[in-house]
């Protein structure tokens, strides 16, 4: 027996310097930003911790994707996106968001049960373009819905930096090309509805934008 059953699928992709990046897997990091933290009521954890999202949830800067099913409560979260090279290495940088089912995941947590249906929407994972240049500190990352700015920080905010991040994951997984790391959101995550418009930019990268279909 040889050959597909049906045609697969285009491996999930982004923009990158010299072609298009493939991606594997996606890393999210929780908690990153002590003040998005204590807006949701909860506690900085003591060690890095994270959750995952399948590569199709991917998708691509200045999509127009409907508001996702099972939830009356969709929100934006803009996160500096890591994209790894050899030997889990940061090879890529670009701005990302995290676009989660809040009321799904209040329901989870109340439950202890797991963040899936939460976290890993279709769509759910939207990435703007790589660029080989890494920002600093005191790079802002903010997002506008509709032209209002919702989310403001530094990148130096966050709790964990980029490098502490990778040594932890690296001691659980072997970390390589097409590994993506969504960092963390800042204060000031909020619901959207149809129609909306975001942009979530980080100081020298390309912003990344989505339109929530009407």
């Amino acid at each position: 027996m040889s050959g597909w059953v049906f045609p697969p699928p285009e491996p999930p992709s982004l923009p990158a310097p010299g072609g298009r990046y493939p991606v594997r897997r996606i890393f999210c990091i929780g908690r990153n930003y002590a003040a998005h933290a204590a807006e949701l009521g909860n506690a900085v954890a003591p060690v890095p911790w994270f959750f995952t999202k399948t590569p199709m949830s991917l998708a691509q800067s200045g999509s127009v994707l409907p508001y996702p099913p099972g939830t009356e409560d969709y929100h934006h979260e803009v996160e500096l996106v890591v994209a790894l090279g050899e030997g889990g290495a940061p090879w890529g940088w670009a701005s990302g968001l995290d676009m989660t089912r809040r009321d799904l995941q209040a329901r989870a947590k109340a439950d202890r049960l797991p963040w899936d249906a939460a976290k890993d929407v279709e769509g759910g994972a939207v990435i703007g373009t790589l660029s080989d240049e890494a920002p600093g500190p005191e790079a802002r990352i903010a997002l506008d819905v509709n032209g209002e700015t919702r989310q403001d920080a530094r990148i130096g905010d966050m709790v964990w930096p980029v490098a502490a991040l990778l040594t932890h994951l690296s001691g659980l997984y072997t970390l390589g090309p097409g590994d993506l790391v969504m960092t963390g959101t800042p204060a000031g995550v909020g619901p959207v509805r149809p129609g909306d418009r975001l942009e979530g930019r980080i100081d020298g990268l390309a912003p990344v934008r989505l339109e929530i279909a009407p």
